[in-house]
């Protein structure tokens, strides 16, 4: 059976056991939340040996080949000597600068001690303490000094729980910046561009409109954005004041009912849209129906964390 180790720990476990699962039983409290490679808390850097991998397409190339992995997407199958992630160590410092309430969401905004290279779209691995999430940034490069995240607080879990807590100089840490499936195109500019969002599926949409805004974008600009209530609405304001954009507020029982209105008026209509996976499908399908194009629909499925 190959032995795995940590530091100074070494303990034999048998071949073929899921990485996270080993490290866990030994007491080393690896975080996760998802255990489908989307969370990103569980990543391990793998020293010596290797073990196998279910998934080496959920981290970038450079990473991957510098030994990093997801521990819950790993199997142990010979000696393997790793070393897990640690905030303090591995991850950059960060302060709360801004703490805002809007209902259930909460807007974060952050100043990290280094510049964080980044573009509208990505997303950003948090720490509080021991526990880690992912969340989409919603801040704009080159023109907000901060990082800005918007968090559903509605239902527990164990960082809202802690982010609920939160005040303007404390301390947090940034793991990971991931590439996200949402992002803005130069050559998109003089196409239909629909923004469509659930809940704080809105979050990378705001950067990325507001990106496109910089960019000159001359086509038609949509958004639509579905919400529990009208608090969940937390963007309204700045929505609306925007010159040359068509919002539309949708509460979620409305929501079938608005999808059905969507028309676009040309086949080079691109959409983005992010969300929940159920609101996501949702918004697919009916981008289908209504005639745009499969390879023209770019989706972020949140995934829900405990």
């Amino acid at each position: 059976m190959p032995e795995l180790c940590v530091g100074e720990r070494r303990w034999v476990v048998p071949s073929g056991s899921n990485l996270l699962d080993a490290l866990n039983e030994a007491g080393l409290a690896v975080p996760y939340s998802c255990r489908a490679g989307s969370c990103h808390a569980c990543l391990v850097h793998c020293l010596a040996g290797q073990p196998v991998d279910a998934l080496p397409e959920a981290l970038a190339l450079a990473q991957h080949a510098q030994g990093w992995r997801l521990a819950c997407q790993c199997r142990v199958v010979e000696d393997l000597r790793v070393a897990v992630f640690d905030p303090h160590r591995d991850g950059v410092p960060a302060r709360v600068c801004a703490v805002d309430w809007f209902g259930d969401v909460l807007r974060l905004r952050l100043k990290p001690q280094r510049a964080l290279r980044y573009q509208a779209g990505q997303h950003v691995v948090l720490w509080l303490g021991m526990v880690a999430r992912p969340y989409s940034l919603a801040s704009l490069p080159g023109e907000d000094d901060f990082l800005e995240f918007h968090i559903d607080c509605q239902r527990p879990g164990a960082f809202c729980d802690l982010a609920r807590g939160l005040q303007v100089g404390d301390g947090i840490r940034l793991g990971e910046l991931r590439g996200g499936a949402l992002h803005y195109e130069l050559d998109w500019q003089d196409r239909p561009l629909w923004l469509l969002a659930a809940g704080t599926g809105l979050a990378p949409l705001w950067g990325i409109l507001r990106e496109a805004l910089r960019q000159g974008h001359r086509g038609e600009i949509r958004v639509v954005h579905v919400a529990r209530d009208g608090a969940g609405h937390y963007l309204d304001g700045p929505l609306l004041e925007m010159a040359g954009v068509n919002v539309e507020l949708v509460l979620a029982d409305r929501m079938d009912e608005a999808l059905a209105g969507l028309r676009p008026s040309s086949r080079q209509t691109v959409a983005l849209v992010c969300g929940g996976a159920g609101s996501v499908e949702r918004f697919a399908r009916r981008l289908f129906i209504a005639g745009v194009p499969r390879g023209q629909v770019f989706a972020d499925v949140f995934v829900e964390h405990a």
